[in-house]
């Protein structure tokens, strides 16, 4: 980005008093809220110059990017403010869990008012890959994930035959809970294969994505 076009994205930003304002991180695949912090004309100059989150830490003072020592960036894919100018959206692919507790979302808690039962959807899948992430980090004694990928892909490739056979027969015998309880081995068996093979598991929601606008433009 230029130096013109940075300066025009900074002046549309209406920054506090104090020189910040708040920035909202959302996955750009699942639309799921990863986390807020603050920002300043700094962190917004080093999230477009660098294609990665930054923010500005009020306790610490300093400029810090997500991930720095965790390895768990947020790759900016849209930066925007709302109809005021004085927050900012950002859309990412996160990479790993966002929050230090090793959770996708800093959100992922009791609600304070109303229903804590969310209809279950396929950010599932995402909270199951960030787990997954989080143990290749750190390994967990007793952990069948950790057993699986410190094994390596050849266990994992047999383990995700084994879940397709079994799978299969499910579907053939017409048992629909079975159906159920073999796929959501055989998905998690896949994620641990996108886990230990370097892949993102939104890597495969793109290209699901990609696809989608392909089939429906045809």
């Amino acid at each position: 980005m230029s130096d013109d076009a940075l300066a025009r994205l900074l002046g549309a930003i209406r920054f506090g008093a104090d020189g910040l304002v708040p920035l909202i991180v959302q996955d750009a695949t699942t639309g799921q809220v990863r986390m807020v912090g603050y920002v300043n004309a700094d962190a917004v100059r080093r999230t477009v110059e660098t294609g990665r989150v930054h923010f500005w830490s009020r306790s610490r003072q300093r400029l810090w990017m997500k991930g720095e020592t965790s390895g768990h960036v947020l790759e900016l894919v849209e930066l925007r403010t709302d109809c005021d100018g004085d927050a900012l959206l950002a859309r990412v692919h996160p990479h790993g869990p966002t929050c230090h507790t090793g959770r996708p979302s800093c959100f992922d808690t009791e609600p304070l008012v109303g229903t804590s039962q969310d209809p279950v959807n396929a950010t599932i899948l995402d909270e199951l890959a960030s787990i997954i992430a989080a143990r290749a980090v750190e390994p967990q004694p007793g952990s069948y994930t950790s057993a699986l990928l410190q094994a390596g892909v050849d266990r994992i490739a047999r383990k995700i035959g084994e879940e397709a056979a079994e799978v299969i027969v499910a579907a053939k015998n017409g048992e629909p809970e079975a159906i159920a309880q073999e796929a959501a081995d055989l998905l998690y068996h896949l994620l641990v294969l996108l886990q230990a093979s370097g892949v993102p598991a939104g890597e495969v929601w793109r290209v699901l994505q990609a696809r989608r606008g392909r089939h429906s433009s045809s």
